[in-house]
């Protein structure tokens, strides 16, 4: 079995005209979710490596999640250019070839890509949209990445944060 965490960028800013798409920063609310979101994980997860996406955006989100996530930021993140891409079938090919990546993976990403990823990997719809600085863990009926397929995931957990 495989567990496969998710979590999508905390909310970002429409407004930082002139940026690129991955440049763009988090308005004032995804800079309050990001640490409260962490605080949350805190409760139920120990810390562990993220691969982030390159986006600005998914790097402040983590800053943030670390902030409210003790011993969180004292581990290497990592940082995967792959990361930024809307497209859930993107994902699962990335995450096929992390063979030998250990039994769990925590994502930093973006949508659409994890609400069709998580639908994917579950075979059917379970969920409408993962929201900004939403989480989403799945159990995998796998023992290594490169055999992932669609239907063998189990939605176990979603936390929102208007939920927190």
């Amino acid at each position: 079995m495989k567990t496969l965490h998710l979590l999508r960028h905390a909310k970002s800013s429409q407004d930082e005209s002139g940026l690129e798409d991955r440049e763009r920063g988090l308005t004032a609310r995804g800079e309050q979710d990001a640490p409260r979101m962490g605080a949350a994980l805190a409760d139920e997860l120990e810390p562990m490596v993220i691969v982030v996406s390159a986006a600005r955006r998914a790097q402040l989100t983590l800053e943030g999640l670390c902030a409210g996530w003790p011993g969180l930021g004292d581990l290497e993140h990592r940082t995967e250019g792959a990361l930024y891409t809307f497209d859930g079938d993107n994902l699962q090919d990335w995450l096929r070839t992390q063979a030998g990546a250990g039994d769990s993976l925590f994502l930093i990403g973006h949508n659409p890509a994890f609400t069709d990823l998580i639908n994917q990997l579950v075979g059917e719809k379970a969920i409408d949209n993962l929201p900004t600085a939403g989480y989403a863990r799945l159990q995998l009926d796998i023992d290594d990445w490169p055999k992932l397929w669609p239907g063998c995931g189990t939605l176990e957990r979603v936390i929102r944060p208007k939920e927190l």
